[in-house]
């Protein structure tokens, strides 16, 4: 009984740090909040300085536009078993069906199939079903809540902002990838290395990376403009202009990437028992068999986390990419910055929020899927065994 006292916490103490992390909470989520709540309402509702009306639009409902209480409790009830089945159903698929070695691959292809579905569900089945339940129930169905998709409409379709998406959807591709096969090789290869060589080959990789962002892409930046003069020798009159093209930034933010890359996959390699190579090499396995077949199945939650700073670097990016890209070729991040720039109405301001919302869909659904292996990844990664 005297150990317990000795390790539990004063209250006081536990209820400080149950206030600071609630009002942490409530700060980082509110403006996620309302300008999910703006995005979905008419400019009048949207701008209005009453919080309620915001909240409610009465603008938007008398536009006949707006969700029922069944509305609401059907839409909330998907989400809520869809994040159950995301974070249960499908981890037990994935872990049962997955090829031994492959289980990344079970996951791509579970991730892809699971949005798929719940997009087909969501926008394809659920509005016929709501509007015939809201027709035959009566008061129940009458709308309570302003709501419209318009803007949505209008960003992804007349503003071409599925074509930003689609350049996102590249370079986070690529960045990923391309770090985590090169960020993988080195990490384990340092980790099982006690040379003097390694160190210092990590110490410079952490300088490279602590250098301004700025800096590296002025020095990018000259090559990539002039690129089709000296690549001429080499392609002739096929050489490339790389300037806007989206394999430079690629090119760059790997660069920037790849030292935090393999100082983090070296942290998880050294948790791991150097006895398993070992036992893996007596098995008959070859340095690099004993690499693929036994290590990086147990280093698959590392690689995950590695992966989702990787995509978080690449996805978030605005310097780079505003920098390297051209208006037509640019990423989400820096288009949403030029809607916001522009001298606009109150409309494409709503417009723009509208956008603001919609990159932040993707992040929720990749943590909603990866949730226990980023866990299990950052508590292996803290740990040396």
């Amino acid at each position: 009984m005297k150990d317990e006292n000795l390790i539990q916490q004063p209250i006081a103490l536990r209820l400080s740090s149950y206030f600071f992390l609630v009002f942490w909470c409530v700060m980082a989520a509110f403006p996620i909040f309302w300008i999910s709540v703006m995005s979905v309402k008419l400019p009048f509702d949207a701008f209005d300085s009453n919080p309620l009306n915001v909240i409610f639009g009465p603008e938007t409902l008398s536009k006949g536009k707006g969700l029922s209480l069944i509305d609401i409790i059907f839409a909330l009830s998907i989400i809520f078993f869809t994040a159950k089945l995301a974070t249960g159903w499908l981890v037990k698929m994935v872990n049962t069906y997955s090829p031994i070695g492959y289980r990344w691959l079970g996951w791509l292809v579970g991730a892809m199939t699971f949005g798929l579905s719940f997009i087909v569900i969501f926008l394809g089945f659920m509005p016929s079903l709501l509007s015939f339940l809201n027709d035959v129930s009566g008061p129940l169905g009458n709308n309570i809540l302003g709501f419209s998709t318009e803007h949505y409409s209008t960003v992804w379709f007349e503003k071409d902002f599925i074509n930003n998406f689609q350049n996102s959807l590249i370079v986070t591709t690529g960045v990923v990838t391309i770090s985590l096969t090169f960020g993988t090789l080195a990490g384990y290869g340092l980790a099982r290395s006690g040379s003097n060589l390694a160190f210092w080959i990590l110490i410079i990789a952490l300088v490279f990376r602590a250098l301004p962002h700025s800096v590296l892409v002025t020095g990018y930046l000259p090559f990539f403009i002039n690129s089709a003069e000296i690549l001429r020798p080499i392609f002739g009159d096929a050489a490339p202009t790389l300037y806007g093209m989206p394999w430079a930034t690629i090119a760059v933010l790997v660069a920037i990437n790849q030292p935090f890359t393999i100082w983090m996959l070296r942290s998880f390699f050294q948790s791991i028992p150097a006895e398993l190579d070992e036992a893996a090499r007596v098995d008959g396995c070859s340095h690099f068999q004993a690499f693929r077949r036994v290590i990086m199945p147990v280093m698959w939650p590392g690689v995950i986390t590695t992966g989702l700073f990787s995509f978080l670097l690449a996805y978030n990016d605005f310097l780079v990419t505003s920098m390297l890209l051209e208006a037509q070729n640019t990423t989400m991040v820096p288009a949403i910055a030029s809607m916001f720039n522009m001298e606009t109405t109150t409309t494409d301001q709503v417009v723009a929020v509208a956008a603001a919302v919609s990159i932040i869909a993707p992040l929720f659904f990749l943590v909603l899927f990866f949730q226990r292996q980023i866990v299990s990844g950052l508590t292996a990664g803290a740990v040396k065994g």
